[in-house]
């Protein structure tokens, strides 16, 4: 069993930053492959950022390229979420998430863009951005 505990979230001006944390509880954290999702108001979930194991790969969504990293320390059971120049549709509650998918090898980190692919989520952390 994993325990997902997001934090940094907040409201920023449109522009600003923020960085998320996601601390995991549990001693096989450098086996999974993490994840960032996020939930606006009145909308389905969607995919944001995932990383696998080793850090070796990472997949953003489209909406997010360029302006947010995804990052993980596993000496430290934390994945972090950096998002820069923040726009009032990133407005959300972001979500971290924990996979037995590693992504690693062929194919493993386009897998980590699924969500069915996650088998642990956290209870989500609120992101608002004013324009």
């Amino acid at each position: 069993q994993v325990q997902l505990v997001e934090s940094g979230g907040g409201l920023v001006q449109a522009g600003g930053s923020l960085r998320l944390s996601c601390a995991a509880s549990g001693r096989t954290f450098s086996s999974y492959g993490m994840g960032w999702f996020r939930q606006a108001p009145g909308k389905e979930r969607e995919f944001v950022a995932a990383i696998s194991r080793n850090s070796g790969s990472t997949i953003y969504a489209d909406s997010v390229k360029g302006r947010f990293t995804i990052s993980r320390d596993n000496a430290k059971n934390t994945v972090y979420l950096q998002m820069n120049n923040l726009i009032p549709e990133d407005t959300a509650v972001f979500y971290c998430a924990a996979s037995f998918s590693d992504g690693v090898g062929y194919g493993g980190i386009r897998r980590l863009a699924l969500g069915a692919t996650y088998n642990y989520w956290g209870q989500g952390t609120q992101v608002t951005v004013s324009s």
